[in-house]
């Protein structure tokens, strides 16, 4: 192994945006890594988790019993 990171797959990628996508070039070269990445399903967005304290405030605020 010679260490060295793998090649960035600019044909995949291009093809993903360009063609699948159909993306203007523009915008294609405007997005991001990450935001192509959400967009072909690539990357999830990890759900938010609310704080302790946030979480039993929603509990009061919402009560699974309806006494």
């Amino acid at each position: 192994m010679s260490g060295e990171a793998p090649a960035f797959p600019w044909e995949a990628a291009l093809h993903a945006g360009l063609c699948r996508m159909r993306l203007p070039a523009n915008d294609f070269w405007a997005l991001t890594p990450r935001e192509l990445g959400f967009s072909l399903g690539l990357i999830r967005p990890s759900p938010a988790v609310p704080a302790r304290k946030t979480f039993d405030a929603l509990m009061r605020a919402f009560p699974d019993d309806k006494e």
